[in-house]
Formats: C-alpha cells, sequence, structure tokens
C-alpha cells in the first residue's frame, strides 16, 4: 500500500521559528522573560517540534528525526533550566555553565548546518544563523556583556523569521503544487 504522508516539516519549522522569533525580542532587550515564551517553549517549539520529528520517522527522514526532536527537547530543557530553579527544585547553573550549554548546542547546530549542504538554501540559512546565535548567547553567558546579548537577540530573531519563511513557503508552495515562494532549491546533477 502506498500511503500518501504529510510533510511535518513546516510544523516543526513554525514552531522553532516563533518560539525563536519571541525568545529573541526579550534577547535583544525589547520585553522581559515571561509566562507567554516559557509557554511557547514548551508546547510550540518543544511538544510541536518533538511530534513533527516522530512523523519524520515516518518518512525515513534521519535528518528530520535529529534535528526536529533535538531542538524540540532544547526548547524543553531550556524551560526547566529558567523553572526549576524559580520552583526551589535545584540552584540555577552559573552563567558560565549556561555558556557551555549554549556552545554545545552551536557545535551540534554547526555539524547538523554541513548536512543541509546539498538541501535547500533557506534551510542552510536557518542552521547557519542557529549556530552562530547559540555561539553569541554562549559568549555573552561567559563575558557578561549585554552588548553581544542583544546583538545575539537581533541575530535569533532573523533566523527564527528565516525558518518561519520556509515553513510558510513549504505549505504554499505544496498547496499550489509548484514553487510559488522560492527556497533556493538545489538542483541534482
Amino acid at each position: 500500500m502506498n500511503e500518501k504522508l504529510g510533510n511535518p516539516a513546516p510544523l516543526g519549522l513554525m514552531g522553532f521559528g516563533m518560539t525563536t522569533v519571541l525568545l529573541n525580542i526579550h534577547n535583544a532587550g525589547f520585553f522581559p522573560l515571561g509566562s507567554m515564551i516559557l509557554a511557547m517553549g514548551i508546547f510550540y517549539g518543544g511538544i510541536a517540534q518533538i511530534i513533527a520529528g516522530i512523523m519524520e520517522y515516518k518518512k525515513g527522514n534521519t535528518f528530520g528525526i535529529t534535528a526536529f526532536t533535538s531542538y524540540g527537547l532544547f526548547w524543553l530543557s531550556l524551560v526547566a533550566l529558567i523553572l526549576m530553579p524559580e520552583m526551589n527544585l535545584i540552584h540555577p547553573p552559573s552563567n558560565a555553565f549556561i555558556g557551555w550549554y549554549l556552545f554545545m548546542w552551536g557545535l551540534f547546530t554547526f555539524g547538523m548546518w554541513f548536512a543541509t549542504w546539498g538541501k535547500n538554501r533557506a534551510l542552510q540559512t536557518i542552521f547557519l544563523t542557529l549556530t552562530i546565535l547559540f555561539w553569541l548567547l554562549a559568549i555573552r553567558d561567559w563575558s557578561g556583556s549585554s552588548l553581544i546579548g542583544t546583538i545575539a537577540g537581533f541575530e535569533g530573531i532573523i533566523c527564527g523569521f528565516s525558518a518561519i519563511y520556509l515553513a510558510l513557503a513549504e505549505v504554499i508552495n505544496e498547496s499550489h503544487g509548484k514553487e510559488i515562494i522560492p527556497i533556493g532549491l538545489i538542483k541534482k546533477a
């Protein structure tokens, strides 16, 4: 039986993109961190991406499984790092140790960026800007520089909107059966 499967990538990309934009509006200094960002981190950035990753399994897409489930779990772990100390469950980690947490996510993302080579340019942009974002945030936490944090916030807004762009492009292009919104398809030889 040849079953037609829906594309879970727009769900995962939108969950990642919207949550990333909102968190980085905070990082850029426009709004304080609050329940809206944490709720998005749990439900849309976290759970929705995990669901998309599980759906990628059915399609046999190792990249999609790894990316969506990993970043979904990133969002859940980030929310836990913020909330667990607030709930007096455990002491908060030092900023320097959070820097290492962010650095490691940047290292993972850098490796995943190599896996985007041969895929569309929009996806390559997301992973490159996300690598830069994680490493800027790590430098912010290691150095204590609010300027670097603000720069990271603006860079993160760009990263998040690039994911939203790709999510919407994939839905619109599939709905019309042709490329309406360009995503920089790589031509196979």
